[in-house]
């Protein structure tokens, strides 16, 4: 296409080849315009360097490039977050993580926690930024080198208190012990065919594929937690929609009490949560 002579040009070329509203995101980031002004200052000129930015990034998104590793960021708990290639994109059903996280420890003073798979570090940094001088600590685990590179520029530009490590889940933390653990690990079935369609093409495989049945993290870390949990502390986990029973089950196994899922706005179980040894009753996860 010739250099179109408007930012409406533009953007009328990008309809005909990717989502429309992926079209205008990734208009107003190469024009580093608000979607307002968009709207009403369509005439305006877009520079040829912008428009040569622009076609060659929704041409990337038309071959199934990410549009939050083509603008380099996503939005997670109305707080912006770097995110680029080896690192996993932040999903909207992580904020019910963080708001069971939030709710466990609610009225709660000199909390320690600890995140396990921080990827970019959407939910420690989100913990530490929102529990505020009620969080004593918070730690944030990944095997990912990369991951933790993002996570760490994250938590500076947003100011956030985290202790990032580098390790396998509970690895290398010494004899730390935990008043919150949230954990996001990888949940998706080795063999779902999801994994071959769309975004997930370009997302680490790591952090999405958890073993043949999806849960081979979550029984490692469910394994693992009671030695890291204080009295009465919590841990939540994110996992598919479909495993909720089984986690409540592996949850209530391990000798968790108050063993239950959180459902999302669209009914559907997000996130399992169980309390280490409250008051010495063990209670079973009802499927």
């Amino acid at each position: 296409m010739a250099e179109p002579e408007s930012l409406a040009e533009a953007l009328d070329w990008a309809r005909q080849r990717i989502d429309p509203l992926e079209a205008r995101v990734l208009l107003c980031h190469v024009a580093a315009i608000s979607h307002a002004t968009l709207r009403g200052f369509g005439e305006r000129p877009l520079a040829l360097d912008a428009w040569q930015r622009f076609e060659a990034l929704v041409r990337r998104r038309a071959a199934g490039e990410p549009v939050a590793y083509l603008t380099g960021a996503r939005e997670f708990y109305s707080r912006a977050f770097r995110v680029g290639n080896g690192v996993l994109i932040p999903r909207p059903e992580t904020e019910q993580l963080v708001g069971a996280a939030l709710d466990s420890v609610r009225g709660r003073d000199g909390i320690r926690v600890l995140d396990l798979g921080t990827g970019s570090g959407i939910v420690a940094i989100t913990l530490a930024l929102e529990l505020g001088s009620r969080a004593a600590s918070v730690v944030a685990v990944d095997r990912s080198a990369t991951a933790l590179g993002y996570a760490s520029m994250n938590a500076g530009a947003l100011g956030a208190a985290v202790d990032f490590r580098l390790g396998d889940w509970f690895a290398g933390l010494d004899d730390l012990s935990f008043d919150l653990i949230a954990a996001n690990p990888p949940y998706v079935a080795d063999s779902d065919p999801h994994l071959a369609c769309g975004d997930l093409r370009f997302e680490p495989i790591q952090a999405l594929a958890g073993g043949d049945d999806g849960l081979d993290a979550i029984r490692d870390i469910v394994a693992g937690a009671g030695a890291r949990l204080s009295a009465g502390a919590s841990l939540l986990i994110e996992h598919g929609h479909d495993q909720a029973s089984e986690v409540r089950r592996m949850l209530a196994a391990a000798g968790f009490a108050l063993v239950r899922s959180v459902r999302d706005l669209a009914g559907i179980e997000r996130v399992t949560t169980g309390r280490w040894c409250v008051d010495g009753i063990r209670r079973r996860a009802v499927d």
